[in-house]
């Protein structure tokens, strides 16, 4: 019987040559093991240990780039190293110094913590630069891992020494440090304001950090422009000095200096009076942010939002830099979109004629989404320039002549836009818009331009000929469609009761029998009850004054945007958001700051519910639009909150502890008010009112009385001794 030879895989091989007795075989082994480290090598772990102790840097340094990544696999084993790093700290060279003190801060093992101190305090004092700035580093890894431990050896006693070091580097890595460990410390929520780990910023820190910043590496320049940012000057002169001293970075190569550059002048510029200063750092300003524009895509992306961010502060930075920002043939959409943002908001009379010019250019694109964006853009530019109004409507109408399906619906949305900034001025291209009604197949384009023809349907003749078209789909349209019909066609029968009796009555009928969206429907009930009852109550609301539209000129809060340019090149800035928003435990992280925010107003609300229902019964009808007056003695408003809080239902309702709020409420205040039985007979819509008493004083004719067949959705006429508890469901 033969026995079959143990499978020899490749591991088995790798371990084989690790232990082999020749120095060539051994590292061409570990390169071998280093390749192999998509899969699984970790078997392997205790026969690359075992050759750390060699003079070839090369292969310590391949030993331990496999310790950094498999030290956590191994945590027990990883202790048997401890002697070759401490030894190697102490080694002549200090490359291989340095490569020690930073494989040891990287390993993140428990069991080697304790054994990294000693190595660490001497090479913060090592004479080497190199290991110096090397071993700043790792104090924060070692702070990161074992808080006190730092603390208690006195490591952070020797960083802020280091601050004042010869080598400009060591003082950036130095400041990234502690920087790292001032945020790490001030996240924690019982943080004293005396706690050495904290990184207070002096104004003999300042000068040295002053020193260095010209000399150190780029991404030194970033930790300490960083940390200037943090500074708070204390008066105009040092604010003026400190900006005076970051402008030359403005000229760096590295777009994230450039930016941190940005960011610590728009901070100190806050605190400059000198009016002619900030008009020469907002000048300066400009060339670099045009230059980031020659970045490849994702960098100008994070430019141009950033650019957005500080053009909301100070317009006037790049206010004769339009064209730097039209957009190149090959520019991904993302680009293109920030680009078109940024071009609206640079716009002015000086500038609009290429602007428009360019997004004429745009709507002739065939990226459908883009295209969208630009005609949007002309609507904003409309806006925004009163005196460029009437170009923008031009080229509008000639996007309309295309004929094109979604730059016609686009263009519709626009005039819809443009009509609310400027009533009555450009009716006489509503003619055009509605002769291209049978392009329409958006639902957003749909609703627009039946807002057009409700706006104006006293001076569009065939207004209701138009409106009966969407009247006889109603029920096929989406709800926006439908709202927008609805309002529309009561808008056309205040306007012309005549002529539009018929569509209203069918339109008020379709809504509240055959609607499936509770809002349509509700928004029906109402109108038809300010019809029945008051139609100048009904005019008054619906053909209400509303104020003209306006671009907001930020689109984050003012507190908002001062916090997000302290944040410039970093997320925040690219988001607009605050970083507790998207930094932390996730979606976890995000809802908690969420629930924060919104936990002082949770029991306002509860109150402020609680104190309409108790103003009295008439809350419940929230079609009542009477004023009925206080009962006398009785508590009302927050007052009214207070006494009935005493209950326990009320106490469990304000705790958020009710398990059914509606029980609650109704224990509280009682069974509601028997409504009125419905009627089994037809009744005018209006209530039995003659719209020729109603509409004599605009000298409109008589309306008939259009008939509800189903008893469920009748209204009956309202009688003089009918009570104010009769509410919508009593009249339905």
């Amino acid at each position: 019987m033969s026995i079959k030879a143990p499978r020899k895989g490749e591991n088995y091989e790798l371990s084989v040559d690790l232990n082999s007795e020749y120095r060539e075989k051994r590292k061409d082994a570990i390169k071998r093991v280093i390749a192999s480290m998509t899969v699984d090598v970790s078997g392997l772990f205790p026969d690359v240990l075992k050759n750390m102790q060699t003079d070839d840097l090369e292969q310590k340094k391949l030993v331990y780039l496999y310790l950094m990544n498999y030290a956590k696999t191994q945590p027990e084993l990883v202790i048997l190293a401890v002697n070759t790093f401490v030894k190697d700290s102490d080694d002549p060279n200090p490359l291989v110094r340095a490569l020690a003190i930073r494989t040891m801060g990287v390993l993140r093992a428990e069991k080697i913590i304790d054994y990294l101190c000693d190595p660490l305090q001497k090479c913060l004092r090592d004479e080497n630069p190199y290991v110096r700035k090397t071993a700043a580093l790792c104090v924060a890894k070692l702070y990161d891992l074992k808080p006190e431990l730092v603390i208690d050896n006195g490591f952070l006693e020797q960083l802020h020494e280091m601050i004042a070091d010869s080598n400009p580097m060591v003082v950036a890595n130095t400041v990234a440090a502690l920087t790292d460990i001032h945020i790490a410390a001030s996240s924690q929520p019982s943080i004293s304001p005396n706690d050495p780990a904290l990184f207070p910023i002096s104004s003999s820190i300042l000068t040295k950090l002053l020193i260095a910043l010209n000399e150190c590496s780029e991404w030194g320049r970033v930790a300490i422009l960083n940390a200037l940012a943090r500074y708070v000057a204390k008066d105009d002169k040092e604010s003026e000095h400190i900006c005076e001293r970051v402008v030359p970075q403005f000229q760096h190569v590295n777009g994230s200096v450039v930016l941190a550059a940005v960011k610590v002048i728009m901070i100190h510029m806050r605190g400059v009076r000198r009016e002619d200063l900030i008009k020469q750092l907002v000048r300066k300003m400009a060339p670099p942010l045009v230059t980031l524009l020659s970045s490849p895509p994702e960098v100008q992306w994070v430019a141009l939002r950033n650019i957005n961010l500080l053009l909301q502060k100070r317009p006037d930075i790049l206010s004769n830099e339009m064209r730097v920002f039209f957009c190149k043939y090959n520019d991904p959409l993302y680009v293109k979109v920030e680009k078109l943002d940024i071009m609206v908001r640079l716009a002015g009379e000086n500038n609009v004629d290429a602007l428009l010019s360019e997004l004429k250019e745009y709507a002739s694109e065939v990226d459908v989404d883009f295209v969208r964006k630009s005609i949007k853009a002309i609507g904003q530019t409309a806006i925004k320039i009163d005196a460029a109004a009437e170009r923008c409507v031009h080229v509008l109408l000639d996007l309309i002549d295309t004929r094109v399906s979604y730059v016609v619906q686009e263009a519709v949305v626009v005039m819809k836009d443009i009509f609310r900034k400027y009533p009555s001025t450009y009716e006489g291209i509503i003619p055009t818009l509605c002769a291209n009604l049978d392009e329409l197949d958006e639902p957003e384009a749909k609703a627009s331009l039946i807002w057009i023809i409700g706006e104006y349907a006293n001076k569009i003749d065939n207004a209701d000929e138009l409106l009966g078209i969407f009247v006889d789909t109603f029920t096929e349209e989406s709800y926006p469609v439908q709202l927008q019909t609805l309002t529309a066609v009561v808008k056309l029968f205040l306007k012309k009761p005549d002529s539009s009796q018929g569509i209203v009555q069918r339109i008020l009928n379709t809504a509240t029998k055959d609607c499936d969206s509770p809002d349509v429907r509700d928004r029906a009930y109402i109108y038809w009850r300010l019809l029945s009852t008051d139609p100048g109550a009904a005019k008054a609301v619906v053909l209400a004054q509303r104020p003209p539209i306006s671009i907001p000129r930020t689109t984050v809060a003012p507190a908002l945007l001062e916090e997000l340019l302290g944040e410039v090149s970093s997320l925040a800035s690219v988001y607009h958001k605050p970083e507790e928003t998207f930094v932390g435990k996730g979606r976890v992280g995000a809802e908690s700051l969420q629930r924060k925010t919104d936990a002082p107003d949770d029991r306002f609300s509860t109150q402020k519910a609680l104190q309409t229902v108790a103003a009295g019964q008439q809350a419940e009808n929230l079609l009542d639009f009477d004023d009925a007056p206080a009962v006398e003695g009785r508590p009302s408003g927050l007052a009214a909150t207070e006494v009935l809080s005493h209950t326990p239902a009320a106490a469990n309702l304000l705790a958020g502890t009710s398990s059914n709020p509606l029980d609650d409420l109704v224990s509280i205040f009682g069974a509601p008010a028997t409504p009125a039985p419905p009627s089994a007979n037809s009744h005018d819509i209006f209530g039995g009112l003659g719209v020729n008493s109603a509409f004599s004083s605009g000298g409109t004719g008589s309306l008939g009385s259009p008939a509800v067949q189903s008893p469920s959705v009748a209204v009956p006429p309202l009688q003089k001794n009918q009570q104010p508890e009769d509410d919508l469901l009593g009249l339905f």
